[in-house]
């Protein structure tokens, strides 16, 4: 297995674990630690926790308001200008999400970057 498969299986787990018990900003705290022990390159950095975490929340979204037919996701969705498509907004979620971990992740290879020089 790559190191790429390997980030994003283990972000994905690791957001899992720490959303039991940490809020929303678990998944870039998770996100830092992968980068911070499974080193990716160049583009990468960014992108293997981006879409690992837009998964994680896009599938973890749908669940919860499945149980619920999609009605609150329906009035956030309405209260956010972008119609009644519950679906548009589990894709927003994903996509801020995964940008969260983007960014944490980044941060993590400066980390790493800044240990190898020092």
């Amino acid at each position: 297995m790559n190191r790429n498969s390997s980030n994003f299986i283990v972000t994905i787990v690791l957001a899992g674990t720490l959303s039991l018990f940490l809020p929303w900003w678990s998944v870039m705290t998770a996100a830092l630690v992968t980068s911070l022990f499974i080193p990716l390159k160049r583009i990468a950095v960014f992108f293997v926790p981006f879409f690992g975490i837009l998964l994680f929340w896009a599938v973890y979204c749908f669940i919860l308001s499945s149980a619920n037919d999609f009605t609150l996701a329906k009035k956030i969705a309405q209260l956010l200008q972008i119609g009644e498509n519950p679906y548009l907004l589990i894709l927003v979620t994903g996509i801020l999400g995964g940008m969260a971990a983007g960014v944490a992740a980044i941060f993590g290879k400066q980390i790493v970057l800044l240990g190898k020089k020092g």
